[in-house]
């Protein structure tokens, strides 16, 4: 025959909140159990002359949580194999109750009957406290495994089991994260019991100068003003939508896929810019520029019912599952070219009938400017062996398209020249990727070292009160020798 643990609710406050149910439950006598004997109605308990036991001596032997919860469902598990037994939790059995739901989970496996007897919730009492209704909608959250991507800054929010002062900070330090150092929260304790406190304070305070107990809560009142949630990514979506609406920016209504895809590769060599010079600053402006460009092409989307923003996220979260499954699977990798080799296969196999009869050179994105198209090409025809597979025979191919170059030079054809000149520069970036160096990133080093010898440059013919053209080229690559030798 199954045992039966009786899971009831002590409230949050006095005798007088229990419900008569409960109350008889625990005047019918039978093993009792408390989760905590830190409970307003316990004293009242033993003049009821009710005897029962404790678990509060394992949140002594335990740092973490979780361990506490696990022997605790283990004990009750055991204890409820020879008896019935009854245990009693603060509050309600099934709101922040977390040994509750792992004895649901494991009751049946091991031959207990785990039933649910009632109790009251402190929620009811923590709304009156405070003065919230909850239909404005609210979240119930758990403070000893708080995150702050749990968080909706827009919603009423109470985090529950605040017990001491280490639960208080690192909440604390989670909140600071979504609001500002100084927003008010409300600290309340015991709710709707004689022994009911509630305080005001700032955020930064939480974890100061306040006695806090497994009958602490902290609620977060929403945040209603816009400037307060620019952090938020809902707030970016509805900016966007907003620009983009009736009463919006004509600029950004006028816009089109088509109109904005300039833009996007402007940003994104603006973002490689400040990448090249570490200018962190620099790189969350451009980060967010590049942003705002995905956020307008997914509202254009919107706006025309062909897809969203979401559909966005979706695609690419199931991508990045897909794609490692090293991480989200079975599959091993040891290194990253082991990883590399399982995307290009994932990828290949995720072609439709249709790509698979193209070119190789197809995967190659088709807005890529001429240089990285030309770098992509090479990648994708080494990979099947259609390689120099070492520098200095791609460095033979350099010097014999350089003399073609210099005939067509002598010639004076010049559409031949451009043709010349196009091999010659694909054969330069043929030796870069096989001496593993990005052919856009030298460039770019050698277009910033041009900008720094050149404003040298023009700083030293400002300094002389000349102008430019009062100079012989002589005299000014003098100046370039000298920025060459200052290290510029």
């Amino acid at each position: 025959m199954n045992k039966e643990i009786l899971v009831i609710g002590l409230g949050s406050g006095d005798l007088n909140q229990l419900p008569l149910g409960v109350y008889k439950s625990l005047k019918q006598g039978g093993r009792l159990i408390l989760r905590t004997k830190e409970h307003p109605v316990v004293e009242e308990l033993l003049r009821e002359d009710i005897h029962f036991e404790s678990f509060d001596d394992v949140y002594e032997k335990h740092d973490q949580f979780e361990a506490i919860y696990e022997e605790i469902t283990e004990t009750l598990l055991n204890m409820a194999a020879a008896e019935n037994i009854k245990y009693a939790v603060p509050g309600h059995p099934m709101v922040a109750e977390r040994t509750v739901q792992l004895l649901l989970e494991r009751g049946s496996s091991r031959g207990v009957k785990v039933k649910i007897g009632g109790g009251q919730s402190f929620l009811d009492s923590l709304f009156a406290a405070v003065k919230v209704d909850p239909v404005e909608g609210f979240q119930l959250l758990d403070g000893t495994i708080l995150r702050k991507e749990q968080i909706r800054i827009d919603q009423h929010v109470i985090i529950a089991q605040v017990y001491d002062a280490f639960v208080a900070s690192d909440v604390k330090l989670t909140l600071m994260e979504k609001y500002p150092d100084d927003y008010e929260v409300v600290i309340v304790t015991a709710a709707g019991s004689t022994l009911e406190q509630i305080k005001k304070i700032p955020l930064y305070e939480l974890d100061r100068q306040i006695k806090l107990d497994n009958l602490t809560s902290v609620y977060v009142p929403p945040i209603s003003t816009r400037e307060l949630s620019f952090k938020e990514f809902s707030t970016l979506r509805e900016i966007i939508a907003e620009l983009r609406g009736p009463d919006g920016c004509p600029w950004d209504k006028e816009q089109t896929h088509e109109s904005l895809k300039k833009y996007l590769i402007e940003e994104a060599y603006e973002l490689l810019d400040a990448i090249d010079r570490d200018d962190i600053d620099n790189m969350i402006e451009e980060l967010g520029d590049v942003l705002l460009q995905i956020m307008l092409h997914a509202q254009i989307g919107e706006d025309e019912g062909m897809f969203s923003i979401e559909d966005v996220i979706e695609a690419l979260s199931e991508k990045m599952v897909r794609r490692h499954p090293h991480v989200f699977g079975d599959v091993q990798a040891e290194n990253s070219e082991q990883v590399v080799a399982n995307w290009a296969e994932i990828k290949a196999k995720e072609k439709s009938p249709e790509a698979r009869g193209k070119s190789l050179l197809d995967e190659t994105g088709k807005g890529l400017p001429a240089l990285l198209k030309s770098f992509d090409y090479q990648k994708l025809a080494a990979k099947v062996g259609f390689d120099w597979g070492a520098p200095e025979g791609a460095w033979e191919k350099v010097k014999e398209e350089m003399q073609e170059f210099e005939n067509e030079l002598t010639n004076g054809n010049k559409q031949e020249q451009l043709f010349e000149l196009g091999d010659l520069l694909f054969a330069m970036v043929n030796v870069a990727r096989l001496l593993d160096i990005h052919p856009e990133e030298a460039l770019q080093t050698s277009n910033e070292k041009f900008f720094r010898r050149f404003s040298f440059i023009e700083s030293k013919v400002s300094e002389s009160g000349k102008r430019f053209e009062e100079y012989t080229l002589e005299e000014l690559d003098q100046f370039w020798n000298d920025a060459k030798k200052a290290g510029l």
